[in-house]
């Protein structure tokens, strides 16, 4: 006699709306860093960001989330449970600095050095850093064969006071330097998100928090960028050169560029010093977000 199959959770909760702009406005920074970090230190040409690099980043983000949510719903059929959660699927802060600064960096200076004009070696350094996330993924892919035994084989609170500490040196310290740069637009937003997640109060109009302090973090930046003597991180007359950018721009393959990086000689020399500690350490933090993850599940279980 065959078994009766489970139905799956609903698709969609009211509490995933805040969760989707948790993870929007956190991606929406890692693309910002992009912008800024292959802009100004790895000198890419607005066409590289906006053809190759951008849109790439963006695909594999629906991308994963969508498969990650899919996942989640499987899990859910199977199990018969109405309360299985997707881990959330975006940029890594510290593994962006990391093949910005320790291999994509030192390719395109040992480009510039090896006589490459410096468009040049900021194809160079492009093409190495797309070989090294890479080999970065195929490592963690070939780690998720022991990560469960290891996971379970290492003390939770050594792999969560190693998260927190990353979380705290890595990602927070710089954006709250950043806030204190700017109280008078940081800190309203500040206040609301604290305000959202600590003391339950419902907003008004019943918006989400993070569409508050997004939405009052904008106005108070573009009111102050027109007090005399204020400083303020947005300007009008960046808006026409900003708008002469905006189209559409379709993701599209670049095998070749791969390739290239694959056969890159610095691609072999950044392998064991560089690549390879990398590609560990995203082992080690998806091993930590998923232990998080079963912390968070364990206290709320033991709540209700």
């Amino acid at each position: 006699m065959s078994q009766p199959v489970s139905s799956a959770q609903p698709w969609f909760v009211r509490g995933d709306l805040d969760g989707f702009f948790g993870l929007a406005i956190d991606n929406l920074i890692q693309f910002l860093l992009i912008l800024g970090l292959c802009s100004g230190v790895l000198g890419f040409s607005t066409e590289l960001l906006l053809h190759s690099v951008l849109p790439r980043a963006a695909l594999s983000i629906v991308f994963g989330n969508v498969f990650y949510a899919w996942q989640a719903q499987q899990l859910s059929a199977k199990e018969g449970r109405s309360d299985v959660t997707a881990l959330p699927y975006g940029i890594n802060t510290v593994s962006l600095f990391a093949y910005v600064f320790l291999v994509m960096l030192p390719a395109k200076l040992a480009a510039q050095s090896a006589g490459m004009s410096p468009e040049e070696a900021a194809k160079a350094a492009w093409r190495v850093g797309l070989a090294a996330c890479f080999l970065c993924g195929a490592l963690e892919l070939g780690g998720a064969r022991v990560a469960d035994w290891i996971r379970r084989n290492t003390p939770r609170a050594a792999l969560l006071s190693t998260l927190a500490g990353i979380a705290i040196s890595f990602i927070a310290i710089d954006f709250a330097v950043r806030s204190f740069e700017l109280p008078l637009i940081a800190l309203l937003p500040l206040g609301v998100i604290l305000t959202t997640y600590f003391s339950g109060v419902s907003l008004p109009f019943r918006i989400l928090g993070g569409a508050w302090a997004l939405g009052l973090g904008t106005l108070l930046a573009w009111i102050m960028s027109v007090v005399p003597g204020a400083h303020s991180p947005v300007s009008a007359a960046a808006i026409g050169p900003a708008l002469r950018t905006v189209g559409f721009y379709v993701p599209v393959p670049v095998i070749g560029d791969l390739i290239a990086g694959l056969r890159h000689p610095l691609t072999r020399q950044f392998l064991v010093p560089m690549i390879v500690p990398m590609g560990l350490c995203n082992v080690l933090g998806s091993l930590q977000n998923l232990e998080s993850a079963e912390a968070s599940e364990t206290r709320l279980t033991r709540e209700s």
